[in-house]
């Protein structure tokens, strides 16, 4: 029976993080609805009961887990290029948040003064899994888009290192008879913490260095070394583990010369099953006693953390820097908790309820109350507010270009000259480090990543062209950004008949393949630009038509169409519409053509055909 009980959580966790997808919103919400519907409101799921005492070391490992995949991100060369803003939201805003939140849980709720300052410690966290999603569809403006997912990137293991902190000084308080007692615990506790932490990240540094364990075995070996580094930390000293794996993920993501992409992606992957599944099982642990017993109060203590606590927060945070006061108002309302404040402060509740600590049952049901209302009411109004305000960024206008090989930087540069913002995505390091060679941003990894989400300008994006030789990134790049973007925005080259055939592709793949009329394969564009062809533009005129234009350049082979000057403002964007196959409306008067033109072309112009071109 308990199978079934685990396929069905796995199942309902696929099915909710699908319907957020469809919706384009956070998947925590549909997966706190999920939990609660099966636990609290039908009784289908009980947890306790399906995993007994296994309950506590699971949720526990798990944490550990998701907070060793954030403590991954975090890159103290980042920290030290990312604003005054970040920073201060980071360090005096934390503090800030975390003392008006346990004083108003202290005073107006009457918790225990434990449990009230664990409570505003954990409340602390926001989270990437959460703002991005937010972001992508509320579109602000520069200032506001970055230091909102810097501030989710940074804050996640930077404010679950805080709690952990928090928790083990508020219960190591009291043990002894003297204050001295209490203070000698904590610095144990911190002590083997840390020295677990930086012991297990120099022995995986000095395995993967010296190539001691396969790179097969990379993603299997750090996760096994993960939960003896907890499991021992917190055998040592109690609670101590959550702190040694942050640290052991801190120390591998500031080994510049460690390769740990494969790693990375691999935790991400994991820890979106163990997000999935750790909420539902939290949220059906929930007892409608447990939210019965929430008065009114909690009503009056949602208010301060929405209006008090965060706009006080950004006061401080972005007091003496020049950001507008539009920017800041946005700012302190965009707050939504998630995954870590839920998971760490589960843990916590439960070692704490174990102790006997008095109101420790209150906070997972606070925590809960306050992801539910920050993610819904913020995501329901992000976008009005920035309407509002005035701080939405106009349509976007930036071209993600997939693949930053010989072809796509020769496009790119191409575009680029025309005042077209262009963004390159490559998993190649070669391809990327070439690409930003020739002054072109470009992304390290797989554009449909989650890691993406975070480093690339998604709320700027109009357009995606798959142009990389590998068709299988093509399809996937098609298919994830279809969705996102609308697929008449997705184009992509054609891959052969017999590989569609072979590999099955689907419909939507097959149907944006029409890139570049029937010339524009990726070995014919790959050959002209190893020849020396290059890409430049031509304006449509009474003098210089179309027709014209085809047949003084036979050999050409056009790209896109543009519309709008070249040295046009940001309110008045150039139009962009890429040459496909079965293309209806030809280039128009004052309409430019990009196109690639072979070496010997440039030669062989009229001068006067050469004289209309813009470079």
């Amino acid at each position: 029976m308990s199978a079934i009980y685990i396929a069905g959580i796995a199942l309902c966790s696929v099915l909710a993080q699908w319907v957020a997808w469809a919706f384009r919103v956070p998947a925590i919400l549909f997966l706190l609805l999920t939990g609660l519907l099966l636990g609290p409101f039908s009784g289908v799921l009980d947890p306790d009961a399906l995993l007994g005492d296994l309950l506590f070391p699971v949720v526990s490992l798990s944490v550990a887990i998701i907070l060793f995949e954030g403590s991954l991100t975090l890159h103290f060369r980042e920290l030290k290029g990312i604003g005054k803003v970040v920073r201060n939201l980071c360090s005096i805003g934390m503090l800030v948040t975390c003392i008006i939140i346990s004083l108003s849980a202290y005073w107006l709720l009457e918790l225990n003064w434990r449990v009230a300052a664990v409570l505003g410690a954990v409340l602390v966290v926001t989270g990437p899994t959460v703002i991005a999603p937010l972001l992508n569809s509320m579109r602000p403006t520069q200032d506001i888009d970055r230091i909102l997912r810097w501030e989710g990137i940074v804050i996640d293991p930077i404010g679950a290192l805080f709690a952990v902190l928090v928790f083990e000084a508020v219960m190591l308080v009291g043990q002894g008879e003297v204050l001295s007692h209490t203070i000698i615990a904590l610095i144990k506790t911190l002590g083997v913490g840390l020295s677990i932490g930086v012991a297990a990240g120099w022995l995986t540094t000095l395995l993967m260095r010296r190539e001691w364990l396969p790179f097969e075995l990379h993603k299997f070996g750090i996760l096994a070394l993960v939960l003896v580094s907890f499991s021992i930390s917190n055998y040592l000293s109690h609670e101590s583990g959550l702190l040694a794996v942050t640290v052991f993920g801190i120390w591998l993501a500031n080994q510049d010369d460690l390769e740990i992409d494969s790693v990375l992606e691999f935790k991400e992957d994991l820890s979106m099953i163990l997000i999935s599944t750790l909420f539902i099982l939290l949220a059906a642990r929930l007892q409608l006693s447990d939210l019965m017993m929430l008065d009114s109060d909690v009503f009056i203590f949602l208010a301060i953390v929405l209006f008090v606590a965060r706009p006080l927060c950004i006061a401080i945070s972005t007091y003496g820097t020049e950001l507008p006061m539009k920017s800041r108002l946005v700012l302190a309302w965009i707050a939504p908790r998630g995954i870590v404040a839920a998971a760490v402060g589960s843990v916590f509740a439960l070692s704490m309820m174990e102790a006997g600590v008095a109101d420790a049952e209150k906070m997972v049901p606070l925590i809960f109350t306050v992801i539910i209302i920050t993610v819904v009411l913020q995501s329901l109004t992000a976008i009005p507010v920035a309407k509002l305000l005035g701080v939405r960024q106009p349509s976007p206008n930036t071209i993600l270009i997939i693949g930053a090989n010989h072809v796509s930087r020769a496009i790119g540069r191409g575009l680029q000259e025309q005042n077209i913002p262009v963004h390159l995505s490559d998993p190649a390091w070669e391809n990327c480090r070439m690409a930003r060679m020739d002054g072109l941003a470009c992304y390290y990894g797989n554009p449909q990543s989650e890691h993406a989400e975070r480093y690339l300008p998604l709320t700027t994006i109009r357009s995606v062209l798959a142009l990389s030789p590998n068709r299988h990134h093509n399809a996937l790049g098609v298919q994830y950004f279809s969705h996102l973007l609308n697929e008449k925005n997705v184009f992509s080259l054609r891959s052969s008949t017999s590989h569609a055939k072979a590999n099955k592709d689907s419909a939507t793949f097959l149907s944006r393949q029409i890139l570049f009329g029937d010339e524009g394969s990726y070995a014919r564009l790959s050959s002209i630009i190893a020849k020396g062809g290059k890409v430049s533009a031509t304006r449509i005129s009474d003098e210089f038509s179309w027709e014209q234009y085809l047949e003084m350049n036979p050999e050409a082979i056009p790209l896109f169409i543009l519309k709008g000057d070249k040295d046009s403002d940001e309110d008045t964007p150039i139009k962009l519409r890429p040459f496909t196959i079965n293309m209806e409306k030809p280039p128009q008067e004052g309409e430019r053509v990009v196109a690639l033109q072979p070496p010997k072309m440039s030669i062989l112009k009229d001068p006067q055909i050469k004289a209309k071109e813009e470079s």
